[in-house]
């Protein structure tokens, strides 16, 4: 959501660099090196600015991502702002459990677990009588079995704490609220995640909290190469997809950068968010809730 004209620029197609002035910090008793966050797709993207974000405030974040060198970037950019909080790489394929359960095992060893961000997902352009169903079990996998596997291993430790307080946040985004055309995998499996944000409410016992984050269109990879796609299948320029597709509901008109999705995780998990259970944070410039 860019109002360049010629927004197709690789340049206008990659967020700038996260700066320590562009992340939202809070006072929070609970944000220090022994409190332990875990982050999905934390190679690119939203999961790296949110394990980013989340280590300015202190914590100490542990990355998870099939990407191993996109991890160890994201590590890199921490340790270059010299701030409190530290990521730890702990690369894994969230579609296999082994992995998936061990790299919750060395998150254990960092400190005491309280968060959980699901961010990591995927993204396929296609008509449903077209759409493969080899793709559909990968994003499920990813987007909704991984994501309920995490929170079943992570909700014994945050129980486990002195005070049993925690957070699993959730990305969900706009299509988990309505549907568009050619991506019914995506907005199935974000439709899920609002229902596990739910669940995890109603088991948390009142400390350990669920919500989720519904944004518009992010400046990400996988945005960007979902413009390409998107433009193929409904044989339109990549522009008229921004301008047209993306843009077209929406009033705030340029696109969100992951770095304020992540400053959304920073205080959805502290201590001011506390009456936000079940919730959903949506910051979508007016895409879900106006018409013209």
């Amino acid at each position: 959501m860019s109002d360049a004209a010629d927004t197709g620029a690789d340049d206008e197609l990659s967020p700038p660099p996260i700066t320590e002035g562009r992340v939202l910090t809070l006072d929070d008793d609970r944000f220090t090196t022994d409190t332990v966050a875990i982050v999905t797709g934390a190679a690119s993207g939203i999961g790296r600015a949110t394990a980013i974000a989340l280590a300015v405030n202190g914590l100490t974040v542990v990355g998870l991502d099939v990407d191993a060198d996109g991890l160890e970037e994201t590590v890199d950019r921490v340790a270059t702002l010299g701030v409190d909080g530290r990521v730890l790489a702990a690369p894994a394929d969230l579609t296999d459990d082994a992995e998936t359960e061990a790299a919750v095992e060395v998150a254990a060893e960092a400190g005491e677990i309280r968060y959980l961000a699901n961010i990591a997902g995927m993204q396929h352009i296609a008509p449903i009588p077209e759409f493969p169903m080899d793709v559909y079990d990968r994003m499920t996998e990813v987007m909704v079995r991984a994501p309920f596997l995490l929170s079943k291993l992570v909700m014994p430790y945050v129980r486990a704490t002195d005070d049993g307080v925690g957070a699993i946040g959730n990305m969900s985004s706009v299509h988990g609220r309505y549907a568009t055309r050619d991506k019914a995998t995506y907005i199935t499996a974000k439709h899920a995640l609002n229902g596990l944000t739910r669940s995890i409410a109603a088991e948390g016992e009142g400390t350990l909290r669920g919500f989720s984050i519904s944004a518009g269109y992010v400046l990400t990879p996988l945005m960007a190469d979902q413009i390409a796609d998107t433009a193929e299948e409904r044989a339109i320029t990549e522009e008229a997809v921004i301008e047209d597709v993306m843009l077209g509901q929406a009033r705030t008109t340029d696109l969100m950068m992951p770095v304020e999705v992540a400053n959304l995780f920073v205080f959805g998990f502290s201590s001011h968010a506390r009456h936000l259970n079940g919730g959903d944070l949506l910051f979508d410039g007016g895409y879900t809730k106006t018409y013209e």
